[in-house]
């Protein structure tokens, strides 16, 4: 096995061009994710304030086989508490794009659950919340 070298003629270890010594190992985001850019054919759209659960009693959950290891990192995120999108790529070091893709795998294989946010449309009138409350207090 010989040495490659670098434009400067120093000798560097084969499958060095993969790791950046500031960096940590260099893995491009499509290869995360198989070139894939959209979370599955649901067609699933994962807002950045969507709660992502995990679903202990999903049967692929717990299979370490089925998933990568970005697939559960993003398991191990959820099974402490419920977290946001934000929050999982956060904490997983990882693009949001990468992470929405990833939880469209984990959605398609019933290892979470996703509730989306309440449109503020939907939201009941700050008025009719203040007539509750003085209601409350008139008891």
């Amino acid at each position: 096995m010989t040495k490659e070298t670098t434009g400067a003629g120093a000798p560097r270890e084969p499958g060095s061009q993969w790791y950046d010594r500031e960096a940590g190992p260099l893995v491009r985001p499509y290869a995360m994710t198989g070139g894939r850019t959209r979370p599955g054919p649901t067609g699933v759209r994962f807002d950045l304030i969507a709660l992502v659960t995990l679903d202990s009693a999903a049967p692929g959950a717990d299979d370490d086989t089925a998933l990568g290891p970005e697939h559960r990192a993003l398991v191990e995120l959820c099974r402490t508490e419920t977290q946001s999108v934000a929050e999982l790529a956060a904490g997983a070091d990882l693009p949001v794009g990468v992470v929405r893709v990833l939880l469209g795998d984990l959605l398609e294989l019933g290892c979470v659950t996703v509730s989306r946010p309440v449109p503020p449309a939907q939201l009941p009138d700050e008025r009719i919340l203040r007539e509750v409350i003085e209601g409350l207090r008139a008891l």
